[in-house]
């Protein structure tokens, strides 16, 4: 990406167009401590405020920055790297980071050692893109005193507060208004599909394990996807298309929203999935529409529910998973509680969390 000056006109060149850049979009990116919070980098000044027709006098191109003279007496020094990343319509820090798809073969993946200074080391940032690659990273030595879990989270962002709480204790008990406080085995799937929006990311801590079963289970949604837009192509389509409504009932609460089981982005490539078999109902449709829905639904439970694409390992006292619920699904294997204590502890945070602290180390370490 190159920067052009043809009579004090500056033009982007990406060696496919040259075009020329509005005026009034570079005298909104001037800095300086006279224009800018040196802090949080907020304008010190309206841009509704000036002059529509604002107009360059005079430009030069000196080593890496744009030198421009404006008409309302203003000069600036433009950072031209800095100019050149807004062209690119794309995240240039999350979305450079590749999903990788996996399945059951995947046998080892990098696990994270909780350390003093965490939050604030290259480790924090080698986890977080290990997390956008994958949908799930696991720490392991996190304190377990004190729901030590809410502080881990907001270290990271801040805690998404459901009508679960703050945080939640995952564990079998007495009339319980989920299924996760059981000690049934759990089939693949999200969490909160009834919620607008869903919450992005769960934490898991386990705080205590003595029983041999209550396996935690994984599945790569992403990678079942594209299996399935690739096997299954009339599927796919119906259940991108059709939104049903999930629902969930307590006490105190009625929950709800109409969403599809696989959401696309606007360039429809993958954004999330929804899947909740207990909780979802699906509209009337006509019957041939329902027919192919229903065998479209089905499949893809199978695929989920398939020894292809699961993996399952025991999460130990102390570690800590991070599972982004828009691309996993998880579950978990069936345990006796006469065998002993099986307790975690959970919470939600969204995407601003991980992004934002992503993008705060990136500048720490000049990456």
């Amino acid at each position: 990406m190159k920067i052009e000056l043809i009579e004090n006109k500056v033009y982007f060149n990406n060696g496919f167009e040259k075009k020329e850049i509005h005026p009034f979009w570079l005298r909104e990116r001037i800095d300086g401590d006279k224009y800018l919070d040196k802090g949080t980098q907020q304008r010190l000044f309206d841009p509704t405020f000036l002059n529509k027709s604002i107009s360059i006098n005079k430009a030069k191109i000196n080593d890496k920055y744009l030198e421009i003279d404006f008409n309302d007496g203003v000069n600036s020094k433009l950072d031209i790297n800095k100019i050149s990343s807004e062209f690119s319509k794309e995240d240039v820090v999350i979305k450079s980071i590749k999903k990788i798809k996996w399945d059951s073969s995947l046998k080892k993946i990098k696990n994270f050692e909780y350390q003093e200074n965490f939050f604030e080391s290259k480790e924090m940032y080698d986890l977080l893109v290990s997390f956008y690659s994958f949908g799930f990273v696991i720490i392991k030595n996190i304190p377990t005193s004190k729901n030590y879990i809410v502080e881990f989270a907001n270290s990271i962002g801040s805690v998404r507060r459901t009508n679960f709480g703050e945080y939640f204790d995952v564990k079998s008990k007495p009339n319980p208004n989920d299924l996760a406080y059981t000690s049934l085995a759990l089939a693949p799937h999200t969490d909160n599909p009834y919620r607008n929006p869903v919450p992005c990311i769960q934490l898991l801590h386990c705080i205590e394990s003595k029983v041999s079963g209550g396996l935690s289970t994984l599945v790569d949604g992403y990678t079942v996807t594209e299996d399935f837009k690739n096997q299954y192509p009339k599927f796919y389509k119906i259940l991108t298309e059709v939104k049903v409504r999930f629902k969930f009932i307590d006490k105190k609460v009625i929950l709800e929203t109409m969403a599809p089981l696989i959401e696309l982005n606007d360039d429809k490539s993958f954004k999330q999935v929804r899947f909740s078999p207990r909780l979802d109902y699906v509209p009337i449709l006509d019957k041939e529409e329902l027919d192919l829905y229903y065998n479209a639904r089905k499949k893809l439970s199978e695929m989920y529910n398939s020894n292809k694409y699961r993996i399952e390992f025991k999460l130990e006292p102390k570690d800590l998973i991070m599972m982004d619920n828009y691309r996993l699904l998880h579950g978990r294997t069936a345990y006796e509680t006469k065998e002993g204590e099986r307790f975690l502890q959970g919470c939600y945070i969204d995407y601003d969390s991980t992004e934002g602290k992503l993008r705060h180390l990136k500048r720490i370490f000049n990456f």
